[in-house]
C-alpha cells in the first residue's frame, strides 16, 4: 500500500468502499418469481394479513442467549449476570448461562420479567462529541439516547464504544445476538477512523504502526494505514476494539489525536448522515451486516 495516495475528495474512500460496486443502500435484484396455481374452487379466500411471526420463545433456548434476545444486554455480559445469581428461572436463582429455558419458564432478571424481543431495532448514529456512549450518566451529561430517544422506545444500548469526544458512526440495537456478533474480534468486522494529529506524523513511525505496536495490554494489529490530504491527517482501519486504541497508538509514539472520526463500520459509512443525527438501518444493510466473517 502506498503511503501517500492520490489527492481525493474523500482520502479515506478506499476504505470503506462497498465490495462488489454494490452501495449499501443498494437492494440485490430479486429472481423472478414463479407463477402461482390457481386457488382450488373450495378454497378460502386469501386473506391480506401476514402470517403470524413464529414465537421467538416457541422452543428451548440457552439462558444466556434468552436473555440476549430480550434485549437486556449482550450473550457475554448476560454469562456474568447469571453468574452472579441476578437470574432467576420460575422463581429459582440459575446460575448456569446453558440452562435451557422452556417455552412456558417464567425469567426474571433483577425482579423484572423478561421475554425475548421480536421486534428488533436498528439504529445508526453519527454521534457528536462531548456525547457519552452509555444510556443513562449519573453526572447529567449528554448521552447517545439523548440524541435517538425520539426515534424508538425501545430500549436499546450501543454495539461498542466512542469515547466522549471520538465522533463518528455508531451502532444502536436491542438485539442481543446481533451486537455480540459485531463486537467480537473474531469476526473481523472492520472500522475506519480519521485521526487528526498535533503534528505530522513522521514515515518511521508509519512503518512501526504498519508493523504492529505493542501496548501495556498487547499487540495492537492495525489492517491498514494511510496519509490523508495532509500528513498529520491519518487514516486507520482495524477490527480490534480495545479501549481508546486508535488514541494509544498514537500516544504510544508520542503524538496526540486532538480530533477522532469513525467514518466506516463493517459495511455502513457516514454517506448521507450529518452529525448528530441517526437513521434506521435499511433491511440490506442488516444483512449485509449479519453476513460479515
Amino acid at each position: 500500500m502506498k503511503k501517500s495516495p492520490k489527492k481525493s475528495s474523500h482520502p479515506f474512500e478506499r476504505f470503506y468502499r462497498p465490495k462488489n460496486n454494490q452501495t449499501p443502500h443498494s437492494e440485490k435484484e430479486q429472481p423472478p418469481r414463479r407463477p402461482t396455481r390457481p386457488p382450488k374452487k373450495d378454497a378460502a379466500p386469501t386473506s391480506n394479513v401476514p402470517k403470524a411471526v413464529p414465537s421467538a420463545d416457541a422452543s428451548p433456548m440457552r439462558l444466556n442467549k434468552y436473555m440476549a434476545h430480550a434485549g437486556v444486554c449482550s450473550r457475554r455480559k448476560a454469562s456474568v449476570f447469571i453468574e452472579q445469581g441476578e437470574v432467576t428461572v420460575n422463581g429459582t436463582v440459575v446460575r448456569e448461562m446453558g440452562h435451557k429455558v422452556q417455552p412456558n419458564d417464567e425469567v426474571r432478571f433483577r425482579g423484572k420479567v423478561i421475554r425475548p424481543n421480536r421486534d428488533f431495532v436498528y439504529i445508526l448514529l453519527n454521534k457528536p462529541r462531548n456525547t457519552i456512549t452509555t444510556m443513562s450518566d449519573e453526572r447529567g451529561r449528554r448521552t447517545v439516547l439523548d440524541v435517538v430517544g425520539d426515534f424508538t422506545q425501545a430500549r436499546i444500548y450501543p454495539v461498542g464504544r466512542l469515547d466522549r469526544n471520538t465522533t463518528g458512526l455508531l451502532l444502536l440495537t436491542n438485539d442481543g445476538a446481533f451486537a455480540q456478533k459485531l463486537s467480537h474480534p473474531k469476526f473481523n468486522v472492520k472500522k475506519v477512523y480519521k485521526a487528526t494529529l498535533d503534528k505530522p506524523l513522521e514515515e518511521a513511525d508509519f512503518e512501526r504502526i504498519q508493523a504492529t505496536l505493542t501496548l501495556e495490554d498487547g499487540p495492537a494489529p492495525v489492517d491498514a494505514i494511510a496519509y490523508g490530504s495532509r500528513p498529520n491527517i491519518i487514516g486507520l482501519e482495524l477490527h480490534i476494539g480495545r479501549n481508546r486504541i486508535v488514541r494509544r497508538i498514537f500516544a504510544h509514539l508520542g503524538y496526540e489525536v486532538v480530533k477522532l472520526d469513525r467514518v466506516a463500520f463493517g459495511s455502513l459509512t457516514k454517506k448521507n448522515l450529518p452529525l448528530g443525527k441517526c437513521r434506521f438501518l435499511t433491511e440490506q444493510e442488516r444483512i449485509n451486516l449479519q453476513h460479515l466473517s
